[in-house]
C-alpha cells in the first residue's frame, strides 16, 4: 500500500509548508495544496449526480418484488441509513478533530487515519472493487439507454412487434470513446461542471419517466398490484420469489450508493465554512431530493406497470409512447451517465497515478506533463503521457468486461450489495466510535453494531439474489438484444 505513505508523507509536507507561512498564500490552503473552491451547491450537484442514477430506472420492479408495504419501507429505511451514516463519515475528513485536524484526501486515508493500516487496507479493497463495478454498470446502462432510442424509434415505425434489435457492442465502444476523452481531466476540480450538467440530467429523466408513467395510470392504466409484490404461482414460482426478494434488495441499496466518493467530494470544499457541515448539509440535501424522486418513481412505476414492471423502465419498454420523449429521457441517460462515469473513475485515477508516483518519483515518463492552450479562451489544459495511456487502458478494460456481461438489474443489484454493508454503513461506524472514543458494550456501541450486523445480513442477502439472476441472465444471454 505504498500510495497511502506517499500521499500521508504529501500530506504531511505541504502541512509543515502551511505552517511555514504558505498557508499565508492566497492561492494556497492550509495543507499547502491549490485553494478549494467547492461550495454547498457543487457537492450536492456532486452528490446528485452520484445518487440519482441508473438505479432510479430499476426500483419500479424492485417494488414489484416486494409489494406496497414492505416495498416504500425498504426505500425509507436505506434513505435514513444511507443520510445517518454519510454524517458520521462527513466528521471524518478530518483526522482526530472533525474541524481543525488533518485533512483525509480519501475515504481509505481516513479509515488508516482512525482505524489503523489492517483495515485501511480492507477498506481499500472494497472501495476500488466497487467502483470498479460501478463504471462497468454505467457503461453497460448507457450502451442499453443508446440502443432503447434506435429501438423506440423502429416500434414507432414498425409497430410494436417488429423484431428490432440493437447490439450493446457498438454503444459501448462509442461511449468507452468518450470516457477516454474525459478522462484526461486530471480531477475533481476540473470536471464540477460535468457534475452539474449530470445532475440536471438525472433529475430530466427521472421526471420523464415519473411523468410517463403517470400518464400511463391516467389512461386507466389497471396494472395487477398486490401488498406482497409478484404473486407465488401466477408471476413467480416460490424459489424466484425470494430470489428476486433478495435482488432488489441489492437494486435498492445501489441506488444510494455514493459514500465511496463522499470524501472525494468532501475534499474539493473551501475550508470556511467547516467542511463536514457543509457536507452534512450537502448530504441531507442530496439524500432528500433523491428519495423524493426515488419513492415517485418506484411507487407511481409499480402501479403504471403492477408486477409485470420491466427490470428498467425507460428502456424495458414499459413505454412505446410518445417516442419522443422516451428517446429525450434516454438521451438524458446517457449524458447523465457520462458525467458519473468520471465522478466514480475519478478516485481510481488518483489512487493509482499518486501509488505510481510514490514508487518511481523520479520517472520522466510519470512527470513529463505539457499543457495545451484551447481555443476560443477555454482555458488551459495539462496532458500527460502517463495519464493517456493508463487511463485509456482503464476504460477499455472495462468496455470489454461490460460486453461479457451486459445484463442491467442483475449486475447493479451485485454491485450494490457488495460495497453497500462495508463502504456505506460499516466503515462510518467504526470511525465515528474510534473518534467519539465509544466505550464497548455502551448503549450507543450496542446500537450501532446492531445496526451494522443488520446491514451486513441484508447484503450477503441481496449478494445471494444477484448471483443468481447473473447466472440465470448468462444462460439465457443473446448478443443482440437490449438487456434489461
Amino acid at each position: 500500500m505504498g500510495v497511502a505513505e506517499g500521499q500521508e508523507k504529501a500530506g504531511a509536507a505541504a502541512f509543515n509548508l502551511a505552517e511555514s507561512g504558505y498557508g499565508d498564500r492566497p492561492d494556497l490552503d492550509d495543507d499547502g495544496r491549490e485553494k478549494r473552491t467547492g461550495t454547498l451547491v457543487t457537492a450536492s450537484a456532486h452528490i446528485i449526480t452520484a445518487v440519482i442514477g441508473s438505479g432510479v430506472l430499476s426500483l419500479a420492479w424492485a417494488i414489484a418484488q416486494l409489494g406496497w408495504v414492505i416495498g416504500p419501507a425498504v426505500l425509507v429505511a436505506f434513505s435514513v441509513i444511507t443520510w445517518f451514516c454519510s454524517s458520521l463519515l462527513a466528521d471524518c475528513y478530518r483526522s482526530p478533530d472533525p474541524v481543525h485536524g488533518k485533512r483525509n484526501y480519501t475515504y481509505g486515508q481516513a479509515v488508516r487515519a482512525n482505524l489503523g493500516v489492517a483495515k485501511y487496507r480492507l477498506c481499500s479493497l472494497a472501495q476500488y472493487i466497487n467502483l470498479v463495478g460501478v463504471t462497468i454498470g454505467y457503461t453497460i446502462t448507457t450502451a442499453i439507454s443508446m440502443g432503447a432510442i434506435k429501438r423506440s424509434n423502429c416500434f414507432h415505425q414498425n409497430g410494436h412487434d417488429a423484431a428490432c434489435l440493437a447490439s450493446d457492442t457498438t454503444n459501448m465502444i462509442i461511449f468507452a470513446g468518450i470516457q477516454i476523452l474525459l478522462s484526461q481531466l486530471p480531477n475533481f476540480h476540473k470536471i464540477w461542471w460535468l457534475s452539474i450538467v449530470a445532475a440536471v440530467m438525472s433529475l430530466a429523466y427521472s421526471t420523464i419517466g415519473l411523468g410517463l408513467s403517470i400518464a400511463k395510470i391516467a389512461g386507466g392504466a389497471h396494472a395487477k398490484t398486490t401488498l406482497t409484490g409478484v404473486t407465488v404461482g401466477v408471476d413467480v414460482s416460490a424459489s424466484e420469489k425470494i430470489w428476486r426478494t433478495f435482488q432488489s434488495l441489492g437494486d435498492i441499496a445501489f441506488a444510494y450508493s455514493y459514500s465511496n466518493v463522499l470524501i472525494e467530494i468532501q475534499d474539493t470544499l473551501r475550508s470556511s465554512p467547516a467542511e463536514n457541515e457543509v457536507m452534512k448539509k450537502a448530504s441531507f440535501i442530496g439524500v432528500s431530493t433523491t428519495t423524493t424522486f426515488y419513492m415517485l418513481c418506484g411507487v407511481l412505476g409499480y402501479a403504471a406497470f403492477g408486477n409485470r414492471a420491466p427490470g428498467n423502465f425507460l428502456t424495458g419498454f414499459g413505454f412505446y409512447e410518445p417516442f419522443w420523449l422516451v428517446d429525450v429521457g434516454n438521451v438524458c441517460i446517457v449524458v447523465h451517465l457520462v458525467g458519473a462515469y468520471q465522478v466514480f473513475c475519478q478516485p481510481i485515477y488518483q489512487f493509482v497515478e499518486g501509488w505510481a508516483h510514490s514508487r518511481w518519483p523520479d520517472s520522466g515518463f510519470l512527470n513529463a506533463e505539457r499543457v495545451l492552450r484551447l481555443p476560443l479562451g477555454a482555458g488551459d489544459f495539462p496532458v500527460s503521457p502517463f495519464r493517456l495511456l493508463w487511463r485509456t487502458l482503464y476504460v477499455v478494460l472495462t468496455a470489454v468486461v461490460a460486453m461479457a456481461f451486459p445484463f442491467f438489474n442483475d449486475f447493479l443489484g451485485l454491485i450494490g450489495a457488495v460495497s453497500f454493508w462495508p463502504l456505506t454503513v460499516y466503515f462510518p461506524v467504526q470511525m465515528y466510535m474510534s473518534q467519539a472514543k465509544v466505550r464497548r458494550f455502551s448503549p450507543t456501541w450496542t446500537w450501532m453494531n446492531v445496526l451494522s450486523f443488520a446491514c451486513l445480513v441484508v447484503s450477503l442477502l441481496a449478494a445471494a439474489g444477484s448471483i443468481q439472476g447473473l447466472i440465470k441472465s448468462v444462460a439465457h444471454y443473446k448478443p443482440f438484444s437490449v438487456s434489461s
